[in-house]
């Protein structure tokens, strides 16, 4: 295993109090982590001490917000909402193209606080900005499609017109997590925007600085600041408040936190969209290119240090090409550098937190303790950074140790031997989740046919997850335990809207006319009903 040495971030002018201004370490001045923070709705006077993974060195204190903060929130982008729904589908497009450069053009600041509060490796943060941007020109580019009024059939020809709108929700809340702060951020609320709605965000304790950035280019690119509030606190307390409040929420996170959300959304017949749990299978087909394969499972397994709701924890692979396939993603992975900084040769960086660190060590000790045999990795490595842990591959994983169904959500993996499709297809859907798979394959028509027998949201064949989540017209969620709705397409902006009919009667109505008793009536309807089938007419 390579390694890097974690680099020490760039010093502010002049001492720092670490009980009220720890930011000296990373270059975040006072007035930087000020003019960020003072966009959070809050007014307790309470504030949470925020430590990067790199380092373990406090960041910021952000203040934090209470019920009555969120409900002020939501009083503040509800106004606003009236407004900005009014504004016409053309200047909301142009206000997202413009955040598309403004992504591009501030990306370095983006990606450096991405990393410090995140650990993250410095090319994993930057494909949140890509990710973002594409999304913002994506919905830009496609608003008329998904927004304009469409006519439908009439019940009438000629004489009925009938057409749908597309009306904004209101407010939307949005509960998003630490894993993918800039694009989690932001990639649920733009469509959001783009519909006419108002948001609430309230992003996770870790990451709040990097939301509160997304804030500001939000409004730098034209976007009243009413219209985007961003509130700070404990799930239970904050998260239940958003639910209490909104018009529609849009939740990522684990699957034990999503039943609750949709439990109160339920309660107040409003509607939500969970991106949840995963524990995603990758199948290496027997006639499978094992070297791109193998270079394809690194990126699916231990991209974002294996923090990644789409990432591979199961890799199924065909007897006919497992023992080379094993030795050369033990090698790909041995060669990957390992460290917490902001260098861009760093392949996998820090977990977040010591919980997360705590998770993925008891997932490997118990898998060990179990018979389970690590082919490589294995180790928390605090010479590079409090919370990073080796990449690992497990072999000879069992029902029994806590790694087989549970979701580490960290750098490991547990490799399987599968002797017919078959076989794999039925290993694949085991277990409550169904997020993502991948499928490698030369035959790639071959690829597709297996894929939509795998009980998953979104299936790549040839790549992990980016063919899918790259490809912003196609929806992305999960099926069973790994969540409800989706997020992108026309599906991702369609759940920020109702669905109005609106249908105009021209000449006749539609009941007895002339006179005509209930019983002719339905003769001539009857008739009329022949004639439309017999003519093909919808």
């Amino acid at each position: 295993m390579s390694e890097q040495t974690p680099a020490s971030g760039p010093v502010t002018d002049g001492p720092a109090d670490p009980e009220h201004d720890a930011t000296a370490a990373y270059g975040l001045d006072r007035s930087y982590v000020a003019g960020l923070t003072r966009r959070l709705v809050s007014t307790t006077g309470e504030t949470v001490a925020v430590a990067s993974p790199i380092g373990g060195t406090p960041l910021a204190h952000v203040p934090q917000s209470s019920p009555a903060d969120v409900a002020e929130a939501f009083a503040r982008a509800r106004r606003a909402q009236v407004s900005w729904a009014a504004t016409s589908v053309d200047d909301r497009a142009a206000a997202l193209l413009r955040l598309h450069d403004l992504l591009l053009d501030r990306q370095e600041e983006l990606i450096d606080l991405v990393v410090w509060e995140s650990g993250k490796a410095r090319k994993d943060a930057y494909l949140e900005v890509a990710h973002l941007a594409l999304t913002a020109r994506y919905y830009a580019r496609t608003a008329h499609e998904h927004l304009d009024t469409r006519r439908v059939a009439g019940m009438f020809p000629v004489l009925t017109r009938a057409e749908v709108n597309r009306v904004p929700k209101g407010v939307v809340g949005i509960i998003s997590p630490w894993n993918y702060p800039l694009t989690m951020a932001l990639c649920d609320g733009i469509p959001a925007l783009l519909a006419g709605n108002a948001v609430v965000s309230k992003p996770d304790a870790q990451t709040v600085l990097t939301a509160l950035l997304a804030a500001q280019l939000l409004e730098e690119a034209g976007i009243p600041p009413e219209t985007w509030q961003v509130v700070a606190g404990p799930g239970p307390e904050v998260g239940g408040a958003i639910v209490a409040h909104a018009d529609y929420v849009c939740f990522t996170g684990s699957t034990a936190t999503g039943r609750v959300i949709a439990r109160g959304c339920a309660e107040r017949l409003i509607g939500c969209s969970l991106e949840l749990g995963g524990k995603n299978p990758m199948l290496v087909l027997r006639d499978a290119d094992v070297h791109r394969a193998a270079e394809g499972a690194t990126r699916a397994v231990f991209s974002n240090a294996g923090q990644l709701c789409v990432s591979m924890e199961r890799l199924f692979v065909a007897d006919q090409v497992y023992d080379r396939f094993v030795d050369a993603f033990v090698s790909r992975t041995q060669a990957m550098t390992l460290g917490a900084s902001q260098d861009w040769s760093v392949d996998v960086g820090s977990l977040i937190s010591q919980a997360q660190l705590d998770t993925v060590t008891r997932h490997v000790e118990d898998a060990v303790a179990k018979g389970a045999r690590v082919l490589t990795g294995g180790k928390h490595r605090p010479d590079l950074g409090p919370y990073v842990f080796e990449p690992t591959i497990l072999e000879g994983v069992s029902a029994d140790m806590e790694c087989f169904g549970k979701e580490t959500f960290g750098p490991v993996v547990s490799l399987y031997r599968f002797h017919s499709e078959d076989e794999a297809v039925q290993r694949a859907n085991d277990g409550a989740y169904g997020l993502n798979a991948s499928v490698w394959t030369r035959d790639t028509a071959r690829g597709r046919a297996l894929a939509r027998r795998i009980a998953c949201g979104t299936v790549n064949v040839n790549e992990a997850y980016g063919a899918t989540f790259g490809s912003l017209g196609a929806p992305m969620g999960g099926m069973r335990e790994s969540g409800l709705g989706r997020r992108q397409g026309a599906e991702g902006i369609h759940r920020y809207t109702e669905a109005q009919s609106v249908a105009v009667q021209r000449l006749v109505p539609i009941a007895p006319m002339f006179g005509m008793s209930e019983e002719t009536n339905a003769k001539v309807m009857t008739g009329a009903l022949r004639l439309l089938n017999k003519l093909g007419l919808a």
